[in-house]
Order: structure tokens, then C-alpha cells, then sequence
């Protein structure tokens, strides 16, 4: 493939080439959009299809809702091109052969996914699509570099995050694809169904109003947000990025979830400017950006990550499973400010800044003695940016269990960290009293019995006893390790 323009196609589809179907999925955009600008290419009509499949019905319901309010947005855009967008729904083998009948396709295009259950479904259907004699190719338009590319000196994968960095900082990024400006059109668009029908945001209910009021959905938005943050506030990023009192920070993991941006569009317009009085804070928001490939090289490689303790000596570490202190976390009730003002932001916003992320992370598996899964699996179902690898990683890093993790001796304390990155109070005011508090009340079940007249509940374990709680417990799983 190469990275010349789509907008190449041609006016009108050749009568000597069949369609091409292009399944997008997790890329929900029409610029740098490699399976759809391949099959643009060949000159023969576009079909372009989003499957509502078993495995994505079973994402979060905040996630969900996000993928309707992209899909919506997408197929605007497609219109504008003359285009449509068709929705179908049931398991992905048997929808793509009807459509290849239906529309007489010969070539079927998708851009990769890489957690082991779209892997294991995608190359099930790669064989079964090929088997039926249909020209099937996949392509990376999620990613800087392949998982299986960037390799250590020994061509071993990479573990730790600071030689992945430095193997990577320099390596050639692809240049953007440029969006179509022409659509070759089949004589006659396959049925679709009707996004509305679909419900997709249904279980959201209460919740869905207050993440309308906070996202951004759409490629032409995340597009304005990263030029914003460029222009405006990544000089300030190094400095203010884990300040949670402060809009420091691009904003844009929940466009990069669903694919309405790609990380090669975000790095090849962050690199220009990393020189000069910038270079410090664009080098570091590269980094960041960075770290999700780093995320998905550990999971193409350690599958594990996504569902059990990397580091296998952990399945001994006595961790409870879901528990009444874990619940009372998910609600925002543990009795520590810092705490349960960013789980009020993840409830309302459907994302929480990332300081606010480890911090709640480590409360819940250190101080709560909580394992990493039962938080893990919150976030899956509360996250709009929800990210298959970030998201794991993430969890493990900071419960210790994972590949490069945060030593597990490393118990942060909100308090000193609400001194540090929220001095003045105004995150936890704005969350626990303030417009926050009334939109989280807003927003929750009504069956959780709160209101904003409640008193703030008592700190389930003070943190001094919760942290050494943490640590005795880990003390006795090293005596024991070391002891076979």
C-alpha cells in the first residue's frame, strides 16, 4: 500500500471492475483510513459496512453509546460524498457473504484490530472469505508501527516502555491518507438498517444526557480538537499534564478509540513542532501517544495481559473479588475526596483524567485490596475511550501485576497527591459540591438511593492502615515465592 491520495479515484466506478466492501469498524473516518483508500483505488464501486456483531454488543454501555454517536456523524459525512453507510447486524462471516451476493463484490477490505478476540474472529473470517474465492486484505490504520515490527536487538518483543520509546522516536511514520473527495457509487446501495433501531445508547438511560453535554463526537471535530490543542495548550503539557485542576491535556483518547482519528494523523501533526521552546512538551505528548502502541505490542505478544496477571507469581496475591468497598468505589462513595471525585467525573463525562486514573486504580487494588479485574471491568463499561490494551495495561501497571508496572510498593495516597495536582481544591469542589456534584446526581440510577443532601460518608479504611494492609500482604507473597 502505498500513501498516495485517495481522492485519485475516479468520478464514476469502472464497469470492468466489481465492487469492493470495506468493514470498518474501530476507524470510524474517512482521512488516513487505509482498507477503504485501498479499495478506493481499484476504481470499481465502494460499499462500506459497520457490523453491529455479538463481540460489539457486548462492549460497555458508554462505549456503546459513543459508537453510535461516531456512526451517525460517519454517515453525514459519507452522504456528503454521495455515499452511504450500511448497517447490518448478526456475526460478521455471514453478514460480509451476504453482501458480497447482494452487491456482487469481489474484493473485501478491513483495517486491523488486535485484542485476541477480534484476532481470533477476524482471521476465521480472512480464511472462510478466501476459501470462498474473494480477495481479503487487511491493513494497520490504528497503529504507529505494527506490534510484530518494532523487535529488541535479540528480536524479542519489547517489556519495558522506555527502549520501546527509544526505538521508536525516530522511526518513519507514514504520512497521512487524505480523505476521498469522490465516492464510486454502485448502481443500486444494499439495504440498510436503521442506526435508531439499533438502541445502542439504551443503557445509558439517565447517564446518556450527561455524556452528550461533555463529548465531541465526529471526525471533523477531532480533527478542530487536535489543531486546538496544538495551537493552544501542548506548549504547557509537560508542565500541567497531571494537574487536575487545569485543561492541560489534548482530549482525544475517545476519538482514538473509536477510530475518528488515527495516531499516525495526531503524530505527523504533533512532529513539526517539536523543536524549540515546544520541544519538551511535544516530545512528551508524543511519548504519550506512544505508550498506546507500547500497549498493544505487550498484548499482540502477551495475550494474557487482557485477562489475568501478567506476572504469574500475582495469582497468589490475595486480592477480593467484587466486595462492598469495590462497590461503594464505583459510586463514588469510598469517603476519599480525590477518590470519589474522579469516579463523580467518570460517571458524568464517560473519561477521567489520567492522573485521576492511576490514583483510583491503586486505591481500589492497594488500599481496598480489590483485584485489578473488578476495576478493569468498570472502566470497560464506563469508558467512552475505552481501549482493549490501554485500558489492561493500564490496571496492571498500576496494581503491579503487569510488564513495566509501577512497583507495588508504590501506594499513592490521595491526599498528598490532591496537595500536589488539585492545591486549591477546585477539581474535588467542582465534583463533590459544585456544577459537577449536580450533574453526576443528575446522571446516576435512581435505584443507588443518592441525592445531593447526603452526607459525605466516612473513608472505608483510613489510608495509613490501608496502605500497610497492602504492603504486608506483599511481603508474604515474596516470603512465599522465595520460599519454593
Amino acid at each position: 500500500m502505498t500513501d498516495t491520495a485517495a481522492s485519485s479515484a475516479p468520478d464514476a466506478a469502472s464497469a470492468d471492475q466489481p465492487p469492493a466492501l470495506v468493514w470498518l469498524r474501530r476507524d470510524l473516518r474517512l482521512a488516513d483510513n487505509p482498507a477503504l483508500d485501498d479499495a478506493l483505488r481499484r476504481g470499481g464501486p465502494v460499499v462500506a459496512v459497520w457490523i453491529l456483531d455479538p463481540q460489539t454488543e457486548a462492549l460497555g454501555a458508554a462505549h456503546r453509546w459513543r459508537l453510535e454517536a461516531s456512526l451517525a456523524r460517519l454517515a453525514e459525512g459519507m452522504e456528503a460524498l454521495g455515499a452511504r453507510l450500511i448497517l447490518r447486524r448478526g456475526e460478521a462471516l455471514p453478514v460480509l457473504r451476504a453482501l458480497a451476493a447482494e452487491t456482487g463484490a469481489r474484493a473485501i477490505r478491513w483495517n486491523r484490530l488486535y485484542d485476541q478476540t477480534a484476532r481470533h474472529r477476524d482471521a476465521a473470517v480472512k480464511s472462510a472469505l478466501r476459501e470462498d474465492g474473494l480477495d481479503v486484505r487487511s491493513f494497520n490504520g490504528a497503529l504507529l508501527h505494527e506490534p510484530w515490527e518494532v523487535e529488541t536487538k535479540t528480536g524479542g518483543f519489547y517489556k519495558v516502555y522506555t527502549p520501546f520509546w527509544r526505538a521508536i522516536a525516530e522511526r518513519v511514520v507514514h504520512e497521512p491518507i487524505p480523505a476521498p473527495s469522490r465516492w464510486p457509487a454502485p448502481d443500486a446501495w444494499p439495504v440498510s438498517e436503521r442506526l435508531a433501531d439499533w438502541a445502542m445508547a439504551a443503557d445509558m438511560r439517565r447517564g446518556a444526557p450527561a455524556l452528550a453535554a461533555h463529548a465531541r463526537p465526529g471526525e471533523a471535530e477531532a480533527q478542530d480538537r487536535l489543531a486546538e490543542f496544538l495551537e493552544d495548550r501542548v506548549e504547557h503539557y509537560a508542565a500541567d499534564r497531571d494537574r487536575l485542576d487545569r485543561d492541560a491535556t489534548s482530549r482525544l483518547s475517545d476519538a482514538l478509540a473509536v477510530g475518528e482519528l488515527s495516531a499516525r494523523q495526531i503524530w505527523t501533526a504533533a512532529r513539526p513542532r517539536r523543536q524549540g521552546a515546544k520541544a519538551k512538551p511535544v516530545e512528551k505528548f508524543m511519548q504519550e501517544l506512544a505508550w498506546r502502541d507500547f500497549a498493544y505490542h505487550l498484548l499482540h505478544h502477551s495475550p494474557r495481559l487482557e485477562t489475568g496477571n501478567w506476572r504469574e507469581e500475582w495469582d497468589g496475591f490475595p486480592w477480593r473479588d467484587d466486595n462492598a468497598d469495590a462497590q461503594a468505589w464505583t459510586r463514588g462513595l469510598t469517603g476519599e475526596p480525590l477518590i470519589d471525585a474522579a469516579m463523580r467525573e467518570l460517571w458524568v463525562t464517560g473519561t477521567m483524567h489520567n492522573r485521576a486514573r492511576m490514583l483510583v486504580a491503586s486505591y481500589l487494588t492497594k488500599h481496598l485490596m480489590t483485584h485489578w479485574r473488578v476495576g478493569e471491568a468498570w472502566f470497560r463499561d464506563t469508558l467512552i475511550d475505552w481501549d482493549p490494551a490501554s485500558n489492561a495495561l493500564g490496571w496492571q501497571w498500576v496494581a503491579g501485576s503487569g510488564p513495566d508496572a509501577s512497583p507495588f510498593f508504590r501506594i499513592f495516597n490521595p491526599e498528598t497527591q490532591a496537595e500536589k495536582f488539585d492545591p486549591d481544591g477546585a477539581y474535588r469542589r467542582h465534583w463533590l459540591k459544585g456544577a459537577g456534584a449536580e450533574a453526576f446526581h443528575d446522571a446516576i440510577p435512581r435505584a443507588w438511593g443518592l441525592s445531593p443532601g447526603d452526607r459525605r460518608p466516612a473513608p472505608r479504611i483510613s489510608l495509613k492502615a490501608g496502605r500497610e494492609r497492602a504492603l504486608t500482604a506483599y511481603a508474604d507473597l515474596r516470603a512465599a515465592r522465595d520460599a519454593t
